[in-house]
């Protein structure tokens, strides 16, 4: 299964253009199985978004993308999002005792939102984001060669805001995913892969030949 697993809706996010109902349109027409609605700091379209997605028969998951002081990251499984700005370790622990997972989002993109250098301090990160649509390639490829170094889950996604940008990178699930648990399992076993959409379809990104064949690495 193919599932944008970062996207921001008008709904939650202040700096967003699009909608719930757009971004599942252009998902269906792009070949996408699945969308995660990750709002700033918040998760409050879920019960809107889960109950359109029942309506529409397609899967949406709502997470958040929570600033801490070392960056941003996605979590999965938080229903309650703190209310005070927290470490990336206090997030990681929190969200691991609630059985979700966490992301690194865009960890080295330069505007002081990833965690980048602090990837190697934070004990228990479930993934990180390798490949993210609003991101410079340079950047997401350092993404990529840290995950593999240390040996974390992989996950791509749009980070879209407008509609040009849904679905440009994704996640290739490798199992059928029908709930939020599932998710969460798959991320947590690391039965994902980083993909981008090339001609009209999704290519998995799982190791540095692909890399090269995809990105011009100088």
């Amino acid at each position: 299964m193919f599932i944008d697993t970062h996207m921001h809706c008008i709904e939650g996010s202040d700096d967003s253009f699009i909608g719930i109902s757009e971004i599942v349109k252009r998902a269906k027409i792009m070949g996408l199985n699945g969308i995660c609605i990750t709002d700033h700091d918040n998760n409050k379209v879920k019960e809107y978004a889960t109950q359109y997605g029942k309506k529409h028969n397609f899967k949406i998951f709502v997470g958040a993308e929570i600033l801490t002081h070392e960056g941003d990251i996605l979590v999965f499984g938080l229903d309650d999002i703190p209310t005070k700005k927290l470490y990336a370790q206090e997030l990681i622990d929190l969200v691991n005792s609630k059985g979700g997972v966490t992301i690194a989002a865009h960890p080295f993109r330069e505007n002081n939102r990833g965690c980048g250098k602090h990837l190697k301090n934070l004990k228990g990160l479930t993934a990180v984001e390798t490949f993210n649509g609003s991101t410079k390639s340079y950047n997401n490829l350092n993404a990529f060669e840290s995950a593999m170094e240390l040996n974390l889950a992989t996950t791509a996604a749009s980070d879209c805001h407008t509609p040009d940008a849904i679905g440009k990178y994704c996640t290739k699930f490798l199992d059928d995913i029908e709930t939020e648990k599932d998710l969460i399992d798959a991320i947590k076993r690391k039965r994902v892969v980083p993909a981008v959409y090339r001609d009209g379809k999704y290519i998995k990104i799982d190791n540095y030949e692909k890399c090269g064949e995809i990105f011009p690495i100088n």
